[in-house]
C-alpha cells in the first residue's frame, strides 16, 4: 500500500534543511534501493526555496510508513513542524500500469 508523507518545515528552517539533505538524499537512495520509495520531492515557497516534503513510500501499514517518516534524518534533525501520513492510491500515470 502506498503512504504520502506531507512534512511541513518549521520556520526559518532552511538552513537545517541545507544541512541535513545529503543524508536525507542517502535515507532516501536506500528507500528507493529497497523499493520502498514511489516518489519525493521539496515543496517550494513563493520564492522558489524549499519549504517542506512530499513523500510518497510502499508501507504494509500505517505504522510502518510512520516508522520511515521518523527514520529520515529531516525529521530527526528536527526540521518538521509537521508529519502528516495518509494512505493513498496512485490512479494515474501509475508507472507498473
Amino acid at each position: 500500500m502506498y503512504f504520502a508523507l506531507l512534512c511541513t518545515d518549521k520556520p526559518n528552517s532552511l538552513q537545517l534543511r541545507l544541512d541535513t539533505r545529503p543524508a536525507h538524499v542517502e535515507h532516501l537512495n536506500r528507500l528507493n534501493a529497497e523499493g520502498r520509495l514511489a516518489f519525493a520531492g521539496p515543496f517550494l515557497d513563493g520564492d522558489g526555496k524549499p519549504n517542506g516534503s512530499l513523500v510518497v513510500v510502499k508501507a504494509d501499514s500505517f505504522d510502518a510508513a510512520r516508522a520511515l517518516a521518523e527514520a529520515d534524518p529531516f525529521s530527526k534533525a528536527g526540521l518538521f513542524a509537521t508529519v502528516d501520513v495518509k494512505p493513498w492510491t496512485w490512479t494515474f500515470n501509475k508507472p507498473e500500469a
